[in-house]
């Protein structure tokens, strides 16, 4: 138990404004977060890091570590703040959860942390096969290649690769990103001092600011069930899948 889990937790949102306090279910979607990200057996540490005192509020209130940031691009900068607030080591590992996926599997935590700590990468993160019924097309899923080494070769809103003649079988498969990331505070304090790269502009996906300026990004590929609430229809969902469960 070596890693630290940072909730980057910002109260705006475009599409469902205030999603991480919504609480139909008898807790703020962040302490759901939360709650799933402590059982991850890697981590020592799981704190969450926002923008908004209200929200620093609420999570000190149900007995979360928390830290207040200034406002941020992405969730990748506030991490780097947040580390440095919290006097974070240089190679301590810390690994980036959303705040908005209260059904994180601890057992994704664990493997993006694996990858980070056995591989030659800067960064670790995972994939999982598209399941059936799932639409590859959907711009709003991303997608990732893997090198043989396992390390990304790239990742696209498009879907990649394209087979043409269907030769390239089940490794060739589709891969569906799950935007969950391990890294060290050291690799975080150079990201925060990179500039954006056309790829990252042109996809508006951030962790190719990484690849295009020559970082190593370990995937592994596990089972992966998240989903992440964007919407009134999610949350609304995710409360029912709650309900159900209790």
């Amino acid at each position: 138990m070596n890693a630290v889990a940072i909730i980057p937790a910002r109260l705006g949102s475009t599409r469902l404004p205030g999603k991480v306090l919504l609480d139909a279910t008898g807790k703020p979607l962040i302490r759901h977060v939360w709650e799933s990200a402590k059982r991850a057996a890697c981590l020592s540490r799981v704190i969450i890091a926002t923008d908004d005192a209200r929200v620093l509020a609420a999570a000190r209130g149900f007995g979360a570590e928390a830290v207040l940031t200034g406002e941020h691009p992405n969730g990748t900068s506030r991490l780097c703040e947040a580390g440095a607030l919290l006097g974070l080591a240089a190679d301590q590992i810390i690994v980036n959860v959303q705040g908005d996926e209260p059904e994180v599997e601890p057992e994704a935590i664990d493997a993006a942390v694996a990858v980070l700590e056995t591989g030659e990468c800067s960064i670790g993160t995972i994939a999982v096969p598209f399941a059936p019924g799932e639409n590859p097309a959907d711009p709003n899923c991303v997608k990732v290649v893997r090198g043989l080494s396992g390390n990304a070769l790239y990742f696209s809103r498009s879907v990649i690769p394209f087979d043409r003649d269907g030769g390239g079988g089940r490794d060739a498969a589709c891969l569906r990103h799950v935007g969950l990331y391990a890294y060290r505070q050291e690799f975080l304090e150079r990201y925060a001092r990179l500039e954006p790269t056309p790829l990252e502009r042109a996809e508006q996906l951030e962790q190719l600011r990484a690849l295009q300026h020559g970082f190593r990004i370990g995937v592994a590929v596990r089972p992966s069930a998240r989903i992440g609430i964007d919407t009134a229809e999610q949350y609304a969902a995710f409360v029912a899948r709650i309900s159900r469960a209790s």
